[in-house]
């Protein structure tokens, strides 16, 4: 009998190469937090591009003094489910604020924005039905879809004509056809063109879900999320978001106009059989939604300091691979070139993410960076001039293998 973990050589020979170049990238220890942008990492002071923390939340007196005032009051948890225990008021205030954010009737709060995923796909969707989802969605949403045991069909990355010709094929087949999509894509930080999938979804009688784990708060004249971006949102059957990003906590959510949307606080195993999230994480997501709310102008700030970024990087000269957006993604030739990249860039204070295949679509070497509405002016000049070193150290390197090259 083979020992349970050999099936994992083949990754753990490939992180063990990482190792050898430099710090693990999948494992960074941010030492001391001095700010929502800035840490200690490596005994060196370094800013962060690559924390998802759009709205910079994290340390805004008002989201610390929420989280610190609950956990006085109710505990350090809740040490049990929603159906059981688990359901504080400070639960029931969030959902009922998440679900007026959304525009919606209803909402309902899961204790990551993994579980939301989870949670809602195999909550609305069973073995008689049919879900199409885009090919490059996030894992959880796949994960999602196993759990449902529904009949599985990928449409083309993007491409609501491609989704439009699968829908047509399925003839009579499935009860029920769930139609998924995100916001914005994680890893390239590319848009759904929603208000053309909104089309297709009318066309064809579907249900819509838009997970908009990384447009909460950034998209949108109320910060809902792409699909209000495009005007379309009253199309949208069923929202996915999490707290993890533009909330600056941990948690997620799912919020809809259906009359029995509730019912899936009772068939929803993720939502079930988990604990719920914490009075802590609770009352810091719930203060950050009111500050998203009364300052608008952080998305303005995000959206400069993003543009900024993506202008400067495309003149020095990389190449990114979406139109702008708060992801900047930049694709690298190779992996030898990415590794060292990621690994120079944390050497002069600056912490992006190392993406590689297989974890990024379409096989790419990718630096991702995520921009925030805290990054100061300072830290985004000092941000692209690290990168812009960088850019030479690479050109350099690749310098040097053409003479060797050519001295061989």
């Amino acid at each position: 009998m083979t020992d349970i973990l050999d099936k994992y050589a083949p990754i753990a020979s490939r992180h063990d190469q990482l190792l050898e170049v430099g710090p693990d990238p999948l494992g960074v220890c941010l030492e001391e937090i001095y700010s929502a942008t800035e840490a200690r990492v490596n005994g060196r002071r370094t800013i962060l591009a690559g924390t998802n923390n759009y709205m910079g939340v994290t340390f805004e007196p008002d989201c610390l003094e929420a989280a610190e005032a609950a956990v006085r009051a109710h505990g350090t948890g809740t040490t049990g489910s929603r159906i059981a225990n688990g359901t504080y008021g400070a639960h029931l205030a969030l959902e009922q604020a998440l679900a007026r954010f959304m525009g919606r009737e209803k909402a309902i709060v899961f204790s990551t924005g993994y579980q939301a995923n989870l949670g809602m796909i195999a909550g609305l969707a069973g073995p008689k039905d049919v879900i199409l989802l885009d090919a490059d969605s996030h894992s959880s949403i796949y994960d999602g879809c196993r759990l449902s045991g529904a009949t599985l069909v990928r449409f083309r990355h993007n491409d609501p004509a491609d989704l439009d010709k699968r829908l047509a094929r399925l003839g009579d087949e499935g009860e029920s056809r769930l139609i998924i999509i995100e916001g914005i894509y994680s890893m390239l930080g590319d848009r759904a063109p929603v208000a053309e999938f909104a089309e297709v979804k009318r066309k064809h009688g579907a249900y819509l879900l838009v997970d908009e784990a990384h447009s909460l708060g950034v998209m949108g004249p109320n910060g809902r999320g792409a699909a209000e971006a495009e005007g379309v949102d009253e199309d949208v059957d069923f929202y996915v978001g999490t707290f993890s990003k533009s909330l600056g906590s941990i948690g997620g959510f799912g919020a809809s106009n259906h009359p029995r949307f509730d019912v899936l606080r009772v068939c929803s195993r993720p939502y079930m059989f988990t604990a719920s999230p914490s009075p802590a994480n609770v009352a810091a997501a719930l203060a950050a939604l009111k500050l998203l709310e009364r300052d608008p102008g952080r998305r303005d700030r995000l959206w400069n300091n993003a543009q900024a970024i993506y202008d400067r990087l495309t003149r020095i000269g990389f190449e990114i691979c979406a139109p702008m957006s708060p992801i900047i993604a930049i694709r690298l030739p190779d992996e030898r070139s990415a590794v060292f990249a990621w690994n120079r860039l944390l050497e002069h204070g600056v912490y992006v993410n190392l993406a590689l295949p297989p974890g990024t679509p379409a096989g790419v070497y990718l630096l991702r960076c995520s921009v925030s509405a805290a990054h100061t002016p300072e830290q985004v000049e000092a941000f692209c001039h690290r990168f812009e070193l960088v850019a030479r150290e690479l050109a350099a390197m690749d310098s040097g293998e053409t003479a060797v090259a050519a001295g061989a």
